[in-house]
């Protein structure tokens, strides 16, 4: 799309697609901010790769004096954009950023957004085609630890947000953001602000770019996460490790054990086997169904994607079913007794096992985990002390299809990319959201730019240029949109 529109008192933008022409209008004012954001891309990307240098990982304490280096440039790069009140929370882990621009008035609606500057630990660094917090462009991408998850999709609203004040616009509605420093290690600090005195977040609509796209060619708006929560399983046996031709057949070796165990968490037809793991899960509405059953889908293209033979889940629902608004149980790791090279003959003294469990609306966190919990313990042989040790955990996310802030979403979208927008649900969590929209009493608006295909968690984890820039046109237009929504 060219930013650079005709002054006049209307702008008509028309968008061709493989569907029907659509003819989206545009007030003037975005004239000056988009051909703002085309003149300052390569600024933008700079200051992108500089974002993304930092080594903020969350989950590794030796790290910790670099995620609070990460958030001081943030905070300074919001000021030098001229978001007002930027400031540091501090916060018994990491802090959160803070920053507002609030010039649209009182009638008009408030929106905050949300994201994280901490990352994934970069392992295994071997498998990355550059270094991981070396950000370097390729083929159109910008590749590096963070790109998509989540600082190249946050750093979209700065920007747009920046195009507004620099050109002298106001962006119609008041804006508010929290960026947190600990999203990929439990949000513990995030949790803590909410559960206290969110009067400061107070808005009519939570933005957040943490999601991805159904495909390259078919752009998404997300109203729908999974919830997550986690165990860790831990079978001890003997005082120490056993000659396996000595010892073995006198005791239980605990990786038979764990084997047995894990085993017997699923059917034969892909169901979880906890007692009232699916009681109580929200029917799909007629409509989800159809939005489904819609979605160009290839279970022998999705299996030849990921090298599989074919794909495999719970029996009675379509693939794309099960990764998204199914629940799920799935063993994370397992380890015990010797993996180096060669062999040796032991019977290990313990093993253990990692798990998450992935739910859906009608299920709640700390109720699955506690069944989980309860199960394995009693499926365990006699033979062996068990230990279950539970991690942290969220619920799942519905966001409503009607607010104003996600017809603002599905249009800023289709404008900016040019694409046909769909409403989807994902399979991932974001434990965070439900709680910001309990607190709040205010709709999550789930608008992100990347791809499935962005290796995020993983090795070349990347963004796509084209996403990134496109991003910061539609967190603009997005602006604009909702700004003509009653408060």
């Amino acid at each position: 799309m060219n930013p650079r529109l005709s002054k006049s008192d209307m702008l008509v933008l028309c968008i061709a697609r493989t569907a029907p022409i659509r003819i989206i209008v545009i007030v003037e004012n975005m004239d000056k901010v988009l051909g703002f954001i085309k003149e300052n891309e390569q600024r933008f990307l700079d200051e992108l790769i500089e974002f993304l240098k930092f080594e903020s990982v969350s989950t590794q304490k030796a790290r910790q004096p670099e995620v609070e280096r990460c958030a001081e440039w943030l905070a300074d790069n919001m000021r030098n954009a001229g978001i007002e009140n930027v400031e540091l929370i501090k916060t018994k882990t990491n802090p959160l950023v803070y920053g507002d621009f609030i010039h649209a008035g009182n009638d008009k609606p408030t929106v905050l957004i949300y994201g994280h500057y901490d990352v994934q630990p970069e392992d295994p660094v071997d498998l990355w085609d550059s270094p991981p917090f070396e950000p370097e462009v390729r083929n159109g991408n910008l590749y590096g630890r963070g790109t998509a998850d989540d600082k190249g999709q946050v750093f979209t609203h700065v920007k747009a947000l920046e195009a507004f004040i620099k050109s002298g616009e106001n962006p119609g509605v008041n804006v508010k953001f929290i960026i947190e420093g600990e999203e990929e290690s439990g949000s513990y600090a995030m949790t803590d602000y909410l559960m206290g005195s969110p009067d400061k977040i107070s808005c009519d609509a939570i933005l957040i770019s943490d999601t991805s796209w159904f495909s390259d060619d078919i752009a998404s708006i997300t109203y729908g996460l999974r919830g997550i929560t986690g165990l860790e399983i831990k079978v001890i046996g003997p005082n120490r490790d056993l000659h396996s031709g000595t010892y073995g057949g006198g005791i239980e070796n605990p990786l038979n054990a764990l084997c047995g165990i894990v085993s017997q968490l699923h059917d034969r037809y892909g169901r979880v086997t906890v007692p009232g793991f699916y009681d109580g899960i929200q029917e799909l509405t007629q409509q989800e169904k159809d939005n489904f059953a819609s979605l160009p889908h290839s279970d022998a293209e999705y299996a030849k994607d990921l090298d599989v033979p074919m794909v495999h889940g719970e029996a009675g629902w379509g693939t794309l079913e099960r990764i998204s608004v199914r629940p799920t149980l799935d063993l994370n790791g397992m380890y015990g007794g010797y993996t180096g090279d060669g062999h040796k003959s032991i019977i290990p003294s313990y093993a253990v096992a990692k798990m998450t469990m992935r739910i859906v609306p009608g299920q709640k966190w700390e109720d699955i985990q506690q069944r989980t919990a309860d199960y394995i313990k009693a499926i365990a042989p006699p033979t062996v002390k068990i230990e279950v040790h539970p991690e942290h955990g969220g619920n799942p996310v519905v966001a409503p299809l009607d607010s104003p802030g996600i017809k603002a979403a599905a249009k800023a979208m289709e404008v900016a990319f040019g694409k046909q927008v769909v409403f989807t649900r994902e399979g991932g969590s974001i434990p965070i959201v439900e709680l910001f929209q309990d607190k709040l009493s205010a709709p999550a608006v789930m608008m992100g730019f990347g791809l499935d295909s962005d290796n995020i968690h993983s090795p070349n984890e990347k963004f796509k240029l084209t996403h990134f820039y496109g991003g910061i046109n539609a967190s603009a237009i997005f602006m604009d949109e909702y700004s003509k929504s009653s408060k």
